[in-house]
Protein backbone atom coordinates (compact mmCIF):
# COMPACT_ATOMS: atom_id res chain seq x y z
CA UNK A 1 0.00 0.00 0.00
CA UNK A 2 1.00 3.87 -0.83
CA UNK A 3 1.94 6.20 1.35
CA UNK A 4 -1.22 7.79 3.26
CA UNK A 5 -1.66 11.18 1.49
CA UNK A 6 -3.29 12.61 4.74
CA UNK A 7 0.33 12.67 5.99
CA UNK A 8 1.42 15.05 2.71
CA UNK A 9 -0.65 18.24 2.85
CA UNK A 10 -0.38 21.75 3.91
CA UNK A 11 -2.43 23.66 5.90
CA UNK A 12 -3.69 25.34 2.75
CA UNK A 13 -4.02 22.17 1.40
CA UNK A 14 -6.21 20.73 3.94
CA UNK A 15 -7.90 24.25 3.88
CA UNK A 16 -8.97 23.83 0.63
CA UNK A 17 -9.81 19.75 1.37
CA UNK A 18 -11.89 20.81 4.03
CA UNK A 19 -14.24 23.47 1.43
CA UNK A 20 -14.50 20.80 -0.93
CA UNK A 21 -15.75 18.33 1.29
CA UNK A 22 -18.19 20.55 2.66
CA UNK A 23 -19.31 21.73 -0.31
CA UNK A 24 -19.91 17.81 -1.25
CA UNK A 25 -21.68 17.25 1.48
CA UNK A 26 -23.77 19.88 0.89
CA UNK A 27 -24.55 18.31 -2.91
CA UNK A 28 -25.77 15.11 -1.78
CA UNK A 29 -27.86 16.42 0.70
CA UNK A 30 -29.61 18.51 -2.30
CA UNK A 31 -29.28 15.59 -4.38
CA UNK A 32 -31.06 12.92 -4.04
CA UNK A 33 -32.01 11.74 -7.64
CA UNK A 34 -30.87 12.19 -11.05
CA UNK A 35 -33.34 15.26 -11.66
CA UNK A 36 -32.15 16.98 -8.35
CA UNK A 37 -28.78 16.40 -9.12
CA UNK A 38 -29.17 18.39 -12.82
CA UNK A 39 -31.13 21.09 -11.23
CA UNK A 40 -28.37 21.71 -8.89
CA UNK A 41 -25.90 21.44 -11.37
CA UNK A 42 -27.96 23.98 -13.52
CA UNK A 43 -27.93 26.34 -10.37
CA UNK A 44 -23.68 26.23 -9.96
CA UNK A 45 -23.30 26.19 -13.62
CA UNK A 46 -25.30 29.57 -13.96
CA UNK A 47 -23.64 31.12 -11.47
CA UNK A 48 -20.69 30.52 -12.74
CA UNK A 49 -21.40 32.46 -16.15
CA UNK A 50 -22.80 29.24 -17.98
CA UNK A 51 -26.09 29.60 -20.65
CA UNK A 52 -28.21 27.26 -21.72
CA UNK A 53 -27.87 26.00 -25.06
CA UNK A 54 -31.43 27.03 -25.84
CA UNK A 55 -31.22 30.57 -25.27
CA UNK A 56 -27.74 30.79 -27.46
CA UNK A 57 -29.57 29.06 -30.35
CA UNK A 58 -32.36 31.50 -29.81
CA UNK A 59 -29.80 34.22 -29.77
CA UNK A 60 -28.80 33.24 -33.17
CA UNK A 61 -25.20 33.73 -31.38
CA UNK A 62 -22.39 31.98 -32.12
CA UNK A 63 -19.67 30.26 -29.80
CA UNK A 64 -15.97 31.08 -29.06
CA UNK A 65 -13.18 30.37 -27.27
CA UNK A 66 -13.81 30.97 -23.25
CA UNK A 67 -17.66 30.45 -23.94
CA UNK A 68 -19.76 28.46 -21.60
CA UNK A 69 -22.89 26.12 -22.68
CA UNK A 70 -24.59 23.19 -20.75
CA UNK A 71 -27.40 21.69 -22.40
CA UNK A 72 -30.33 19.20 -20.21
CA UNK A 73 -32.08 16.31 -21.50
CA UNK A 74 -35.63 15.51 -20.10
CA UNK A 75 -34.26 17.09 -16.40
CA UNK A 76 -32.32 13.92 -15.90
CA UNK A 77 -28.89 13.78 -17.92
CA UNK A 78 -27.00 17.29 -18.46
CA UNK A 79 -23.58 18.34 -20.50
CA UNK A 80 -21.34 21.22 -19.67
CA UNK A 81 -19.10 22.81 -22.48
CA UNK A 82 -16.33 25.22 -21.88
CA UNK A 83 -15.26 26.37 -25.78
CA UNK A 84 -11.37 25.95 -25.99
CA UNK A 85 -8.73 27.58 -28.29
CA UNK A 86 -8.52 25.00 -30.47
CA UNK A 87 -10.93 23.83 -32.74
CA UNK A 88 -13.85 21.64 -31.24
CA UNK A 89 -13.58 19.11 -34.40
CA UNK A 90 -9.89 18.99 -32.54
CA UNK A 91 -11.41 17.01 -29.72
CA UNK A 92 -12.63 17.69 -26.28
CA UNK A 93 -11.52 16.39 -22.74
CA UNK A 94 -14.55 15.04 -21.11
CA UNK A 95 -15.38 13.89 -17.62
CA UNK A 96 -18.63 11.55 -17.81
CA UNK A 97 -20.48 9.99 -14.97
CA UNK A 98 -23.54 9.32 -13.66
CA UNK A 99 -26.02 10.55 -11.14
CA UNK A 100 -28.05 7.78 -10.85
CA UNK A 101 -28.39 5.32 -8.11
CA UNK A 102 -29.40 1.97 -6.53
CA UNK A 103 -32.76 2.92 -5.01
CA UNK A 104 -36.56 1.48 -4.46
CA UNK A 105 -39.12 2.89 -7.07
CA UNK A 106 -42.67 3.17 -6.54
CA UNK A 107 -44.54 1.84 -8.97
CA UNK A 108 -47.31 3.32 -11.13
CA UNK A 109 -50.65 1.71 -9.72
CA UNK A 110 -48.63 1.75 -6.05
CA UNK A 111 -51.38 2.97 -3.02
CA UNK A 112 -53.10 -0.24 -1.02
CA UNK A 113 -54.37 -1.27 2.14
CA UNK A 114 -53.70 -4.32 3.99
CA UNK A 115 -54.97 -5.73 7.30
CA UNK A 116 -55.57 -1.69 8.73
CA UNK A 117 -51.53 -0.78 6.98
CA UNK A 118 -51.67 0.94 4.00
CA UNK A 119 -48.27 0.77 1.73
CA UNK A 120 -46.97 1.77 -1.50
CA UNK A 121 -46.24 -0.95 -4.08
CA UNK A 122 -42.51 -0.70 -5.04
CA UNK A 123 -39.76 -2.16 -7.55
CA UNK A 124 -36.20 -1.75 -7.15
CA UNK A 125 -33.25 0.15 -9.59
CA UNK A 126 -30.33 -1.20 -9.87
CA UNK A 127 -28.09 -3.42 -8.09
CA UNK A 128 -29.07 -4.21 -4.37
CA UNK A 129 -29.33 -6.30 -1.53
CA UNK A 130 -32.63 -6.55 -0.76
CA UNK A 131 -32.13 -7.06 2.96
CA UNK A 132 -30.26 -3.63 3.92
CA UNK A 133 -33.07 -1.74 2.85
CA UNK A 134 -35.59 -2.64 5.57
CA UNK A 135 -36.12 -1.59 9.23
CA UNK A 136 -34.70 2.07 8.45
CA UNK A 137 -35.71 5.21 7.91
CA UNK A 138 -36.72 6.36 4.26
CA UNK A 139 -37.59 9.47 2.37
CA UNK A 140 -39.61 10.24 -0.97
CA UNK A 141 -38.17 12.03 -3.57
CA UNK A 142 -39.41 12.94 -7.27
CA UNK A 143 -42.22 14.51 -9.32
CA UNK A 144 -45.78 14.45 -9.95
CA UNK A 145 -46.85 15.42 -13.14
CA UNK A 146 -50.76 15.85 -13.92
CA UNK A 147 -52.83 15.79 -16.83
CA UNK A 148 -52.89 19.78 -17.15
CA UNK A 149 -49.11 19.70 -17.66
CA UNK A 150 -48.44 20.86 -13.80
CA UNK A 151 -45.40 19.20 -11.70
CA UNK A 152 -45.00 19.13 -8.29
CA UNK A 153 -41.75 18.49 -6.72
CA UNK A 154 -41.86 15.67 -3.93
CA UNK A 155 -39.31 15.68 -1.03
CA UNK A 156 -40.79 14.04 2.08
CA UNK A 157 -38.66 12.82 5.32
CA UNK A 158 -35.63 14.92 5.30
CA UNK A 159 -36.50 17.98 7.47
CA UNK A 160 -36.73 17.62 10.84
CA UNK A 161 -40.34 18.04 11.36
CA UNK A 162 -40.99 15.45 8.13
CA UNK A 163 -42.63 12.48 8.45
CA UNK A 164 -40.15 9.30 7.37
CA UNK A 165 -41.06 5.72 5.82
CA UNK A 166 -40.22 2.12 6.45
CA UNK A 167 -39.98 -1.04 4.89
CA UNK A 168 -40.68 -3.80 7.56
CA UNK A 169 -38.67 -6.96 8.55
CA UNK A 170 -40.08 -9.99 10.24
CA UNK A 171 -39.07 -9.74 14.28
CA UNK A 172 -36.37 -12.05 14.98
CA UNK A 173 -38.83 -14.39 17.32
CA UNK A 174 -40.45 -15.47 14.30
CA UNK A 175 -37.62 -15.41 11.67
CA UNK A 176 -36.32 -19.26 12.09
CA UNK A 177 -37.17 -20.05 8.50
CA UNK A 178 -36.50 -16.58 7.16
CA UNK A 179 -32.91 -16.81 8.43
CA UNK A 180 -32.35 -20.37 6.64
CA UNK A 181 -32.79 -18.57 3.44
CA UNK A 182 -29.71 -17.24 1.06
CA UNK A 183 -28.84 -13.85 1.58
CA UNK A 184 -30.60 -13.01 -2.06
CA UNK A 185 -34.25 -14.41 -0.78
CA UNK A 186 -34.16 -13.82 2.90
CA UNK A 187 -36.14 -10.36 1.31
CA UNK A 188 -38.10 -10.79 -1.76
CA UNK A 189 -38.63 -8.02 -4.12
CA UNK A 190 -42.54 -8.12 -3.73
CA UNK A 191 -41.86 -7.45 0.02
CA UNK A 192 -40.01 -4.15 -0.45
CA UNK A 193 -43.10 -1.96 -0.08
CA UNK A 194 -43.22 0.73 1.77
CA UNK A 195 -45.31 1.69 4.99
CA UNK A 196 -47.08 4.97 4.57
CA UNK A 197 -50.10 4.87 6.84
CA UNK A 198 -52.30 3.48 9.61
CA UNK A 199 -54.82 6.07 10.58
CA UNK A 200 -58.71 6.25 9.36
CA UNK A 201 -59.82 8.74 7.84
CA UNK A 202 -62.72 10.84 10.01
CA UNK A 203 -66.05 10.17 8.86
CA UNK A 204 -66.70 13.62 8.54
CA UNK A 205 -64.13 13.56 5.44
CA UNK A 206 -65.14 9.76 4.16
CA UNK A 207 -67.12 9.67 0.58
CA UNK A 208 -69.31 6.47 1.46
CA UNK A 209 -69.13 2.76 1.86
CA UNK A 210 -65.86 3.13 -0.51
CA UNK A 211 -63.75 5.49 2.28
CA UNK A 212 -64.97 2.88 5.07
CA UNK A 213 -63.70 0.00 2.97
CA UNK A 214 -60.11 1.19 2.46
CA UNK A 215 -60.58 4.36 5.26
CA UNK A 216 -57.35 4.25 5.95
CA UNK A 217 -55.96 4.29 1.95
CA UNK A 218 -58.36 6.94 1.68
CA UNK A 219 -56.86 8.95 4.38
CA UNK A 220 -53.21 8.51 2.45
CA UNK A 221 -55.03 9.88 -0.72
CA UNK A 222 -56.58 12.73 1.09
CA UNK A 223 -53.44 13.75 2.80
CA UNK A 224 -52.06 13.62 -1.02
CA UNK A 225 -54.72 15.65 -2.29
CA UNK A 226 -54.32 18.56 0.14
CA UNK A 227 -50.40 18.72 0.11
CA UNK A 228 -50.34 18.22 -3.61
CA UNK A 229 -53.53 18.58 -5.39
CA UNK A 230 -52.98 15.24 -6.70
CA UNK A 231 -55.63 12.34 -7.30
CA UNK A 232 -54.50 8.73 -6.84
CA UNK A 233 -54.69 8.19 -11.01
CA UNK A 234 -51.89 11.22 -10.65
CA UNK A 235 -49.18 8.51 -9.81
CA UNK A 236 -49.06 6.87 -13.31
CA UNK A 237 -47.59 9.71 -14.18
CA UNK A 238 -45.40 10.33 -10.98
CA UNK A 239 -41.80 9.63 -10.61
CA UNK A 240 -40.87 8.79 -6.63
CA UNK A 241 -38.17 7.44 -5.41
CA UNK A 242 -37.04 6.04 -2.08
CA UNK A 243 -33.80 6.64 -0.65
CA UNK A 244 -32.84 6.80 2.56
CA UNK A 245 -33.65 9.54 4.66
CA UNK A 246 -31.50 11.89 6.21
CA UNK A 247 -27.64 14.07 5.42
CA UNK A 248 -24.34 13.02 4.74
CA UNK A 249 -21.96 12.60 7.84
CA UNK A 250 -18.63 12.83 8.62
CA UNK A 251 -17.22 9.54 9.67
CA UNK A 252 -14.78 8.39 11.88
CA UNK A 253 -13.84 10.35 15.31
CA UNK A 254 -11.01 11.64 13.13
CA UNK A 255 -13.92 13.48 10.51
CA UNK A 256 -11.62 11.67 7.77
CA UNK A 257 -14.82 9.75 5.97
CA UNK A 258 -18.06 10.52 4.82
CA UNK A 259 -20.72 8.38 4.90
CA UNK A 260 -23.97 9.14 2.76
CA UNK A 261 -26.41 7.40 0.20
CA UNK A 262 -25.55 7.69 -3.39
CA UNK A 263 -22.01 8.71 -3.38
CA UNK A 264 -22.13 5.80 -6.41
CA UNK A 265 -21.53 7.78 -8.66
CA UNK A 266 -22.41 11.02 -7.12
CA UNK A 267 -18.71 11.46 -5.47
CA UNK A 268 -17.37 11.72 -8.92
CA UNK A 269 -20.22 13.58 -10.32
CA UNK A 270 -19.93 16.32 -8.35
CA UNK A 271 -16.04 16.72 -8.08
CA UNK A 272 -16.09 16.34 -12.06
CA UNK A 273 -18.63 19.16 -11.92
CA UNK A 274 -16.48 20.93 -9.13
CA UNK A 275 -13.26 21.02 -11.66
CA UNK A 276 -15.28 21.60 -14.36
CA UNK A 277 -16.45 25.03 -13.16
CA UNK A 278 -12.78 25.42 -11.84
CA UNK A 279 -11.36 25.69 -14.89
CA UNK A 280 -11.22 29.57 -16.17
CA UNK A 281 -9.25 28.29 -19.91
CA UNK A 282 -7.88 25.67 -21.33
CA UNK A 283 -6.49 24.99 -25.01
CA UNK A 284 -9.23 21.78 -25.96
CA UNK A 285 -12.77 22.51 -25.45
CA UNK A 286 -14.30 21.07 -21.57
CA UNK A 287 -16.87 18.86 -20.80
CA UNK A 288 -18.65 17.66 -17.75
CA UNK A 289 -21.46 14.60 -18.69
CA UNK A 290 -23.34 13.72 -15.94
CA UNK A 291 -26.16 10.88 -17.34
CA UNK A 292 -28.64 8.56 -15.86
CA UNK A 293 -29.31 5.11 -16.14
CA UNK A 294 -26.13 3.51 -15.71
CA UNK A 295 -27.03 1.39 -12.55
CA UNK A 296 -29.90 -0.41 -15.47
CA UNK A 297 -27.44 -0.88 -18.35
CA UNK A 298 -27.50 3.07 -19.60
CA UNK A 299 -30.37 2.69 -21.50
CA UNK A 300 -33.39 4.47 -22.43
CA UNK A 301 -33.83 8.11 -23.69
CA UNK A 302 -31.74 9.51 -20.88
CA UNK A 303 -28.85 6.76 -20.71
CA UNK A 304 -25.68 6.78 -22.17
CA UNK A 305 -26.78 4.45 -25.50
CA UNK A 306 -29.04 7.85 -26.11
CA UNK A 307 -28.18 10.22 -28.91
CA UNK A 308 -28.43 12.89 -26.30
CA UNK A 309 -24.83 13.76 -26.21
CA UNK A 310 -23.88 13.40 -29.97
CA UNK A 311 -26.52 15.69 -30.85
CA UNK A 312 -25.77 18.44 -28.29
CA UNK A 313 -21.87 18.27 -29.89
CA UNK A 314 -23.07 18.60 -33.50
CA UNK A 315 -24.98 21.52 -32.50
CA UNK A 316 -21.94 23.09 -30.51
CA UNK A 317 -19.77 22.38 -34.54
CA UNK A 318 -22.54 24.10 -36.08
CA UNK A 319 -22.25 27.03 -33.47
CA UNK A 320 -18.17 27.19 -33.66
CA UNK A 321 -17.28 25.75 -37.21
CA UNK A 322 -20.29 25.40 -39.02
CA UNK A 323 -22.67 22.46 -39.50
CA UNK A 324 -20.57 19.01 -40.76
CA UNK A 325 -20.99 15.68 -39.96
CA UNK A 326 -17.99 15.08 -41.01
CA UNK A 327 -16.09 17.41 -38.42
CA UNK A 328 -18.95 15.93 -35.24
CA UNK A 329 -17.16 12.55 -36.12
CA UNK A 330 -14.10 13.91 -36.01
CA UNK A 331 -14.42 15.76 -32.57
CA UNK A 332 -15.65 12.49 -30.76
CA UNK A 333 -12.85 10.30 -32.41
CA UNK A 334 -10.30 13.01 -31.83
CA UNK A 335 -11.53 13.34 -27.99
CA UNK A 336 -10.15 12.00 -24.48
CA UNK A 337 -12.19 10.92 -21.95
CA UNK A 338 -12.53 10.08 -17.83
CA UNK A 339 -15.25 7.70 -17.34
CA UNK A 340 -15.43 8.64 -13.81
CA UNK A 341 -17.00 5.65 -11.90
CA UNK A 342 -16.53 4.54 -8.15
CA UNK A 343 -14.39 1.68 -7.57
CA UNK A 344 -14.14 -0.87 -4.56
CA UNK A 345 -11.95 -0.23 -2.01
CA UNK A 346 -10.26 -2.72 -0.39
CA UNK A 347 -12.27 -3.99 2.86
CA UNK A 348 -10.01 -5.92 5.12
CA UNK A 349 -13.11 -7.82 6.62
CA UNK A 350 -13.62 -9.26 3.68
CA UNK A 351 -10.34 -9.91 2.17
CA UNK A 352 -10.94 -13.05 0.65
CA UNK A 353 -12.34 -10.93 -2.01
CA UNK A 354 -10.26 -8.92 -3.43
CA UNK A 355 -6.53 -9.51 -4.92
CA UNK A 356 -4.72 -6.69 -2.67
CA UNK A 357 -2.15 -6.11 -5.18
CA UNK A 358 -4.72 -4.94 -7.54
CA UNK A 359 -7.08 -2.86 -4.97
CA UNK A 360 -7.54 0.58 -4.78
CA UNK A 361 -7.41 1.70 -0.82
CA UNK A 362 -8.62 4.48 1.44
CA UNK A 363 -6.30 7.42 1.33
CA UNK A 364 -4.74 6.49 -2.08
CA UNK A 365 -5.85 8.62 -4.60
CA UNK A 366 -7.85 9.02 -7.45
CA UNK A 367 -7.97 5.50 -8.64
CA UNK A 368 -7.29 4.76 -12.27
CA UNK A 369 -9.10 1.16 -14.18
CA UNK A 370 -7.82 0.11 -17.13
CA UNK A 371 -10.22 -2.22 -17.29
CA UNK A 372 -13.55 -3.30 -16.03
CA UNK A 373 -15.83 -6.22 -17.29
CA UNK A 374 -16.06 -9.24 -16.13
CA UNK A 375 -14.13 -12.40 -15.91
CA UNK A 376 -11.98 -12.42 -18.97
CA UNK A 377 -12.48 -8.68 -19.40
CA UNK A 378 -15.99 -9.42 -20.96
CA UNK A 379 -17.68 -6.22 -21.90
CA UNK A 380 -14.53 -4.17 -21.17
CA UNK A 381 -12.98 -1.04 -22.32
CA UNK A 382 -9.56 -1.50 -21.54
CA UNK A 383 -7.73 1.52 -22.07
CA UNK A 384 -4.47 2.08 -24.63
CA UNK A 385 -1.28 2.38 -22.76
CA UNK A 386 -0.69 5.44 -24.67
CA UNK A 387 -3.31 7.02 -23.22
CA UNK A 388 -2.13 5.96 -19.48
CA UNK A 389 1.12 7.13 -19.90
CA UNK A 390 -0.20 10.77 -20.70
CA UNK A 391 -2.18 10.65 -17.90
CA UNK A 392 0.27 9.61 -15.66
CA UNK A 393 2.04 12.18 -16.64
CA UNK A 394 -0.27 15.08 -16.32
CA UNK A 395 -1.04 14.03 -12.91
CA UNK A 396 2.16 13.77 -11.64
CA UNK A 397 2.92 17.33 -12.68
CA UNK A 398 0.13 18.25 -11.10
CA UNK A 399 0.85 16.84 -8.22
CA UNK A 400 -1.83 14.44 -7.73
CA UNK A 401 -2.05 11.38 -6.00
CA UNK A 402 -3.56 8.23 -8.05
CA UNK A 403 -3.64 3.97 -7.92
CA UNK A 404 -4.25 2.05 -10.76
CA UNK A 405 -6.96 -1.26 -9.37
CA UNK A 406 -9.06 -3.31 -10.51
CA UNK A 407 -12.52 -4.47 -9.12
CA UNK A 408 -12.06 -7.61 -7.13
CA UNK A 409 -10.71 -11.28 -7.54
CA UNK A 410 -10.54 -12.12 -11.13
CA UNK A 411 -13.12 -15.12 -11.44
CA UNK A 412 -15.15 -13.10 -8.43
CA UNK A 413 -15.70 -9.59 -9.21
CA UNK A 414 -16.53 -7.05 -11.66
CA UNK A 415 -18.63 -4.56 -12.61
CA UNK A 416 -19.80 -1.64 -15.67
CA UNK A 417 -19.27 1.77 -16.69
CA UNK A 418 -20.29 4.35 -19.25
CA UNK A 419 -16.23 3.93 -20.69
CA UNK A 420 -17.01 1.36 -23.39
CA UNK A 421 -20.33 3.47 -24.95
CA UNK A 422 -17.79 6.80 -25.40
CA UNK A 423 -15.00 4.09 -26.55
CA UNK A 424 -17.58 3.03 -29.84
CA UNK A 425 -16.67 6.95 -31.22
CA UNK A 426 -12.88 5.87 -31.64
CA UNK A 427 -11.80 8.36 -28.11
CA UNK A 428 -9.72 7.81 -25.86
CA UNK A 429 -10.92 6.07 -22.68
CA UNK A 430 -10.29 5.29 -19.34
CA UNK A 431 -12.59 4.51 -15.67
CA UNK A 432 -11.20 6.25 -12.75
CA UNK A 433 -12.77 7.44 -10.00
CA UNK A 434 -13.19 7.35 -6.33
CA UNK A 435 -12.93 3.96 -4.12
CA UNK A 436 -15.64 3.39 -1.86
CA UNK A 437 -16.82 0.96 0.76
CA UNK A 438 -19.86 -0.19 1.04
CA UNK A 439 -20.47 0.33 -2.48
CA UNK A 440 -24.01 0.09 -3.51
CA UNK A 441 -25.49 -0.19 -0.05
CA UNK A 442 -27.76 2.45 1.41
CA UNK A 443 -25.19 4.46 3.14
CA UNK A 444 -21.14 3.95 1.23
CA UNK A 445 -18.14 5.29 2.67
CA UNK A 446 -15.48 7.52 1.30
CA UNK A 447 -12.65 9.54 1.97
CA UNK A 448 -11.93 13.26 2.51
CA UNK A 449 -8.29 12.92 0.70
CA UNK A 450 -9.48 10.75 -2.36
CA UNK A 451 -12.38 13.11 -2.87
CA UNK A 452 -9.73 15.93 -2.25
CA UNK A 453 -7.57 14.42 -5.13
CA UNK A 454 -10.07 13.44 -7.72
CA UNK A 455 -10.85 17.25 -7.61
CA UNK A 456 -7.25 17.92 -8.62
CA UNK A 457 -7.31 14.95 -11.08
CA UNK A 458 -9.81 16.08 -12.93
CA UNK A 459 -9.22 19.73 -13.19
CA UNK A 460 -5.79 18.46 -14.28
CA UNK A 461 -7.21 16.34 -17.15
CA UNK A 462 -9.47 19.08 -18.39
CA UNK A 463 -6.18 21.19 -18.88
CA UNK A 464 -4.47 18.48 -20.86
Amino acid sequence: MKTNIWNTYSSDQLAELNEINERYKSCLNVGKTERECVELSIRMAEAAGYRSIEEVLAAGDKLKAGDKVYAVNMNKMLALFRIGEEPLSAGMNILGAHIDSPRIDVKQNPLYENEGLAYLDTHYYGGIKKYQWVAQPLSIHGVIVKKDGTTEKVSIGEEENDPVFVITDLLVHLAQEQMEKKASKVIEGEKLDLLIGNRPIDSAAGEGAEAEKDAIKANVLRLLKDKYGMDEDDFTSAELEIVPAGKARDCGLDRSMILSYGQDDRVCAFTSLFAMLDITEAKRTGCCLLVDKEEIGSVGATGMHSRFFENTVAELIALTEGESDLKVRRALANSRMLSSDVSAAYDPMYAEAFEKRSSAFFTNGLTFNKFTGSRGKSGSNDANAEYIAALRKAMDDAGVAYQFAELGRVDLGGGGTIAYIMANYGMEVIDSGVAVLNMHAPYEVSSKADIYEAVKGYRAFLKM
